[in-house]
């Protein structure tokens, strides 16, 4: 630590510190430094004797609270010292003992100043150049009545201090048992949510599974008729219909067709919420393989370059990862339709270290990335269905399904300039 010279005219003292406190101890250092003193420390009375019989010092300041050996001691043991040191100024300084009775028997122990913690260092400076002024405290006399005196108040001191620790430990056992109470009922309550959340997802599983039963048998079904009839209608009356009333018939039929085709797509939806998930490592590589096989009879007699670069295995359930890379890839083949020839790129980029982070990118009609966010909700779309077909519920699945493997999926496109899909998933 840096020293300091002494102010003019101030004489440089060693003072012995003693804390068992080594942050006490740098403190008490730094600002005897400060004034130019030189500074030695100990941890306890101990070392604190040990350190007064090897050199000489003009000065000690002694916290009372303290393992081996405690202030009072301390001060007590110089003071009976036959040793040259045993009138030598000492201070007390301490945040335990603050009673009356305490000062009391700082002062029979023979202590010159007993200041409380944390004094301004102005007091403590004030304290150090106030004892050295003062006539040095003689030394105690041998054994006897005064000494018995002082051993009535020291263990007096220790009893009280024993009794208000022990008062101290047992008020925080208190608090540590109400506490522990709180923390038991607040578990109970929690359990008892839990197990009412469970049992109220439980019924609205339940309700979805009838939900899902009505849509597929109830809704269906009408639709059937409906579609059947005016089949039928299209093929008896087609004699006796006008060009007009053919043209509605049809329109008919196709927008019976689409319903069917949304309703089943809603069910596939409800369902990949529910369907048990079987987590193993999954090779992307074959995923992708398999997806854009299933794409052949869209890509016939198109130009398409499909720049591949190797993925990583991941932890995840294939069967739902081959239906996310499925509906990015089908996409793209959709939306590059326009051009003469289509450039889609699976790979993969930075992310943190404990996830992969693939993307799929095309240089198709692309979108208004301010509006990328609604692209996964349900029904939501960017282009007119009389340009391109499709249901409006394939990215809302697909976001569902990263979602459950614990990832994200999000989108950057520009109108023209093609559209680029990111999802992240767990390293294998």
């Amino acid at each position: 630590m840096q020293r300091y010279p002494a102010a003019p005219g101030t004489e440089v003292l060693r003072i012995l510190i003693a804390d068992d406190s080594p942050r006490n101890l740098t403190l008490l250092r730094a600002v005897l430094e400060a004034e130019g003193h030189h500074v030695v420390d100990a941890s306890n009375g101990v070392e604190a004797l040990a350190i007064l019989d090897r050199e000489p010092l003009d000065a000690v300041i002694s916290d009372i609270l303290m393992p081996s050996m405690d202030g009072f001691q301390l001060t007590r043991e110089i003071r009976r010292s036959a040793k040259s040191y045993s009138e030598i100024p000492l201070i007390l300084y301490t945040a335990t003992y603050d009673s009356p009775a305490d000062r009391a028997l700082a002062d029979a122990v023979g202590a010159d100043a007993y200041l409380l913690k944390p004094a301004p260092p102005a007091t403590l400076i004030a304290a150090v150049r106030d004892v050295l002024g003062k006539a040095p405290r003689r030394r105690m006399a041998a054994p006897g009545a005064d000494e018995v005196n002082v051993l009535e108040q020291y263990n007096a001191a220790l009893v009280y201090k024993l009794e208000s620790r022990n008062a101290e430990v047992q008020a925080s056992l208190a608090e540590l048992q109400s506490a522990h109470e709180h923390i038991v009922e607040l578990n109970r309550l929690l359990e008892s949510r839990v197990a009412q959340r469970t049992a109220a997802l439980d019924t609205a599983n339940r309700e979805l599974e009838a939900f899902s039963f009505s849509v597929s048998h109830d809704l269906q079904a009408p639709l059937r008729r409906i579609n059947g009839s005016v089949e039928q209608l299209k093929e008896s009356a087609s004699s006796r219909l006008d060009d007009e009333s053919m043209r509605m018939l049809t329109h008919v039929i196709e927008a019976s067709a689409q319903m069917t085709q949304l309703i089943q797509a809603l069910l596939a939806f409800a369902r990949t919420s529910r369907t048990e998930m079987h987590f193993g490592e999954v090779d992307l590589n074959i995923l992708v393989d398999q997806a854009i096989g299933e794409l052949h009879s869209d890509t016939r007699g198109r130009i398409i370059e499909w720049r591949r670069n190797p993925l990583p295995k991941v932890h995840g359930d294939p069967i739902l990862l081959h239906q996310v890379l499925a509906n990015l890839l089908s996409n793209a083949v959709k939306y590059t339709r326009t051009r003469d020839q289509a450039v889609i790129e699976i790979g993969t980029r930075e992310g943190r270290s404990d996830e992969v982070v693939i993307f799929v990118r095309d240089n198709g009609v692309g979108f208004d990335s301010r509006f990328a966010g609604k692209l996964f909700g349900v029904f939501q779309r960017m282009h007119r269905a009389d340009e391109f077909e499709g249901t409006g519920i394939g990215l809302a699945n697909a976001q569902r399904i990263v979602t459950r493997h614990g990832g994200t999926i999000w989108a950057d496109a520009a109108p023209g300039s093609g559209a680029a899909f990111y999802f992240s998933l767990p390293r294998s």
